[in-house]
C-alpha cells in the first residue's frame, strides 16, 4: 500500500476520482491492492500513519501539498518495488537525486550508518552476480546487515515443497526488507501481497526487472544528458529478456522517444509491450538491420540470448545466438555521443575489443546499479 490512500469505507468509490485529481495513476492500484480492502497491506510505516490520521493515509494531491512529497523525512510513495509501471517521471527524478547522494556517500563517507539496525534478506531462486552483490553491497555500505540465500531453489525449504507464500511469511520474521529473484513471472507480486515488509523484485522469470530498468534509465541520463527525444535500440533476446521489458515501460514515461527492436524472429519483442508503447504514444519499429539502427540511436542496448529460457529447444537457441553482435564495425557507424549498454552477463554478443571504446558504458552501468539500489533501500526503509 502506498502513501496515497483513502479510508477503507470509501476506497473503491474514490480511486477513480483520486486519479483524476492527481492527474496520475494511483500507486495503490499499481501496488496490487486486493478487492477486499480489509486485506490492504499494512507495513510498519503505513500502520503508524493509519494510527496517527484516524484510518486515513494522506494523499498530497488532495491536500494541496503534492510538491512537498519528496521532502526529507517524508515516507516513500511506494511500499514495494515490483514493476516498472509503478514509477512516474516525478518519482524517477527524485530517486535519481537520492542516487547521486548515495554516490557521494559511497565515495566519501565509508562507515555510513544510515541503515544501522536494519536487516535485508536476499532470496535468489535463480543465479545472479551483479544484482545480488550490488544489493548486498548497497545494504552494507549504508550500515545494514544481510541475510542471504544464493540458490534458494535448491538450498532452501522450497526444495522440500514449501510454498513461496510460506517462505515469505517466515523470512519476514527475520528481516526488515526482502529482495527476491524468482524463476516464475508474477512471483514478486505474490511475495508483496504476502509480506508485511517491503519487497523488491530482483527479476521474476521472463517478467520484469524494475531495479535494472531504473539503473538503465539513470545511466542513459548520465551518459547522454537527457531522456526526452532519444532513440534506443533494444537488441537480442527481446522475448525472454525481463530487462528490456522493464526498460521499455520506463522509457514510455518520456517525450519524443523512439525504440527500435532488433532481434532474431524466434525472440521478437512480445505484443503486449508493443501495444503498451503504442497506447502511450511511443514510436517503435522492428528491424533486422543492426548497422542501420546503430547509426541512428543514442543507445544501443544489447542483451544475450538466454539459453535457460529455451528448455529442450536447443535448435531454436542455436538459431538465435550469434545473429547480432556489437563489434568494431557497429561502433564505426555509431554517433560519437552514443553508448553501448548491456545488463550483463555477456557471452559473445559484444566483442571484448569494444570494451576499450569510451562509448562502452556497460561497466559504468553496472556500477550505477549500486547507487540506485542504495537509494531504494534508503527510501523504502527510512523514507526521503
Amino acid at each position: 500500500m502506498s502513501s496515497c490512500a483513502f479510508s477503507a469505507c470509501t476506497f473503491h468509490k474514490t480511486l477513480k476520482s483520486h486519479e483524476s485529481m492527481c492527474n496520475k495513476p494511483s500507486y495503490l492500484k499499481k501496488s496490487f491492492v486486493p478487492a477486499d480492502v480489509s486485506r490492504v497491506k499494512m507495513t510498519w510505516r503505513n500502520s503508524m500513519t493509519w494510527q496517527q490520521t484516524g484510518s486515513r493515509l494522506q494523499c498530497g494531491a488532495l491536500n494541496g501539498k503534492n510538491n512537498l512529497c519528496f521532502l526529507k523525512g517524508n515516507t516513500f510513495q511506494l511500499d514495494d518495488v515490483i514493476e516498472a509501471q509503478q514509477f512516474d517521471r516525478e518519482i524517477l527524478s527524485a530517486i535519481f537525486e537520492v542516487a547521486h547522494e548515495m554516490e557521494t556517500i559511497e565515495k566519501t563517507s565509508r562507515g555510513n550508518q544510515l541503515l544501522k539496525g536494519y536487516l535485508m534478506a536476499t532470496l535468489f531462486y535463480e543465479p545472479s552476480t551483479r544484482t545480488r552483490l550490488s544489493f548486498e553491497s548497497a545494504m552494507k555500505r549504508l550500515g545494514g546487515e544481510v541475510l542471504t540465500t544464493e540458490n534458494a531453489r535448491e538450498f532452501s525449504s522450497a526444495a522440500k515443497g514449501e510454498t513461496l507464500e510460506d517462505t515469505i511469511r517466515t523470512v519476514e520474521g527475520y528481516s526488515d526488507i526482502i529482495v527476491m529473484r524468482h524463476f516464475e513471472s508474477g512471483a514478486a507480486r505474490r511475495a508483496a501481497m504476502t509480506a508485511n515488509i517491503p519487497v523488491i523484485n530482483a527479476g521474476d522469470g521472463p517478467g520484469e526487472h524494475p531495479t535494472q530498468a531504473l539503473l538503465d534509465v539513470y545511466t542513459i541520463e548520465r551518459e547522454i544528458g537527457k531522456l526526452d527525444g532519444i532513440k534506443v535500440g533494444l537488441v537480442g533476446d527481446l522475448a525472454n529478456g525481463r530487462t528490456v521489458r522493464s526498460l521499455a515501460y520506463l522509457l514510455s514515461k518520456f517525450n519524443d522517444v523512439k525504440i527500435y527492436f532488433v532481434s532474431p524472429e524466434v525472440v521478437k519483442m512480445k505484443d503486449d509491450i508493443k501495444e503498451y508503447l503504442t497506447s502511450k504514444g511511443i514510436k517503435w519499429e522492428e528491424s533486422v538491420d543492426l548497422m542501420e539502427v546503430a547509426s541512428k540511436c543514442d543507445v544501443v542496448y544489447q542483451t544475450r540470448i538466454q539459453k535457460e529460457r529455451f528448455g529442450e529447444r536447443i535448435d531454436l537457441y542455436n538459431e538465435a545466438r550469434g545473429r547480432y553482435i556489437v563489434d568494431r564495425n557497429v561502433l564505426s557507424v555509431m554517433q560519437k555521443h552514443a553508448v553501448v549498454m548491456h545488463p550483463l552477463p555477456r557471452l559473445d554478443e559484444i566483442t571484448v575489443e569494444v570494451d576499450e571504446d569510451p562509448r562502452a558504458a556497460y561497466f559504468r552501468q553496472a556500477k550505477n546499479g549500486l547507487y540506485i539500489r542504495m537509494a531504494l533501500l534508503k527510501l523504502l526503509l527510512v523514507g526521503w
